[in-house]
């Protein structure tokens, strides 16, 4: 765990529960039929986050830094305006589903729930210094294990679990389609292309290493522990992912129940049909995985809007000195807590929040590509031609998906 960082929370903070609840959809109305999706995604958004990393490394700032160096303001404001957009109704969505995942647990007000998990990530991410900051999101990685010991408490067909996993099954219709659409739009999201690169400038200035395109000496050690760090976040969110679709698919499936909007109603659902011990796991995944997603969906919009106005803006900073970064990320959480007492429908707010992504992200990778390849930005340290190949692909692959979304 020491040698992992940033990858690692960057991976493990996609399995947010809005992201839970989107595998649970897919395991329990396709059954096993799209678990290959999770190996299929897994090489492009390794790529596509150690591209962000690399940003982050090599140049000392984050990607809105960059983009605010380097191209039209105007492209910066349309892109952080529709990051926050995004980032506030995930916010709504993940505090909502961890307060209906601790209701189900111990019974009580969900919303009462909601606005505690608000002020207390607030408070966290506000109070506590980065080092330990950061040493408590790599351990709530752990949380992502229960859907592992969920698995092993369900009845899984191993068998048609492996042939889901590693033989693409592509059916051409309209809900396999969605379905396609949620998965990918749901594993490659843009606010993690924005928290993992200001992620690296942190660690960089924690452990006093230079930007790399200042200390190329130091490079292809910092770019091999960038690499493994990723690999192994990114792997691991897949994993997890896998284990909720396999799960969701051995007992939702198999048992009629083909329709989950929400991660505590897949719990919920689980109860009957898996067993107390199994549903209880997958409530307490949700609160963790939430604790979590919740500071870096936060923490990316701050890091993004700080770039924009050139505030200080650093979560090694004190309060005091960063008082613009630290009430960007209060505001941003606290109204994702007031979304869940607005009349608006959170599976409605989900669904414009992954519109909104899938405006962003396609545009986004471009713009992300071609900093990563620009000498004036990254010196000798542009992109290698395999991760060029990679990055470009899954930006493809995200275009496609976008228009997907909107065609079907």
């Amino acid at each position: 765990m020491k040698k992992l960082g940033p990858g690692l929370v960057t991976g493990a903070a996609d399995d947010d529960p809005s992201g839970i609840a989107t595998y649970s959809q897919v395991g329990a109305q396709f059954g096993y039929g799209l678990a290959w999706t999770m190996l299929f995604s897994l090489p492009l958004m390794a790529a596509f986050q150690a591209v962000c990393a690399r940003i982050g490394a090599v140049t000392g700032a984050g990607i809105a830094h960059n983009l605010r160096r380097h191209y039209p303001a105007w492209l910066l404001r349309v892109v952080v305006v529709l990051l926050l957009v995004a980032n506030v109704i995930n916010l709504g969505a993940d505090l909502g589903a961890m307060g209906a995942a601790a209701q189900l647990l111990v019974g009580g007000s969900g919303r009462l729930y909601t606005v505690v998990f608000g002020i207390v990530c607030i408070l966290l991410e506000t109070f506590l210094t980065y080092a330990r900051y950061a040493a408590a999101l790599k351990w709530l990685t752990l949380s992502l294990f229960a859907y592992v010991a969920v698995v092993f408490a369900a009845h899984v067909s191993w068998e048609a679990a492996l042939r889901g996993t590693l033989v693409p099954h592509l059916v051409f219709d309209a809900p396999h389609a969605m379905a396609l659409v949620a998965v990918l739009g749901t594993t490659i999201s843009p606010y993690l292309f924005f928290w993992q690169s200001s992620q690296e400038v942190e660690e960089a200035h924690r452990r006093h290493v230079r930007p790399l395109r200042l200390a190329p000496r130091e490079a292809a050690s910092e770019l091999a522990r960038i690499r493994t760090d990723t690999i192994a976040g990114m792997g691991i969110s897949n994993l997890i992912a896998l284990f909720i679709i396999l799960a969701t698919a051995a007992t939702l499936n198999a048992s009629g129940v083909t329709e989950i909007q929400t991660s505590s109603q897949a719990a919920e659902a689980l109860r009957p049909v898996a067993g107390p011990f199994a549903f209880a796991l997958f409530a307490a995944g949700i609160v963790g995985t939430g604790l979590l997603a919740v500071p870096v969906l936060a923490g990316s919009a701050a890091y993004a809007t700080s770039e924009v106005f050139q505030w200080v803006g650093s979560l090694d900073s004190s309060p005091r000195g960063a008082k613009a970064f630290y009430a960007t990320i209060a505001l941003a959480t606290l109204g994702g807590v007031a979304l869940n007492f607005s009349p608006l429908d959170p599976i409605k707010a989900l669904y414009w929040s992954a519109v909104v992504n899938g405006v962003l992200a396609a545009p986004l990778m471009a713009v992300i590509m071609m900093i990563a390849a620009n000498p004036r930005i990254m010196g000798r340290l542009t992109l290698p031609f395999p991760m060029k190949v990679m990055g470009w692909l899954a930006t493809l692959v995200m275009a496609v998906v976008t228009v997907g979304f909107f065609v079907i």
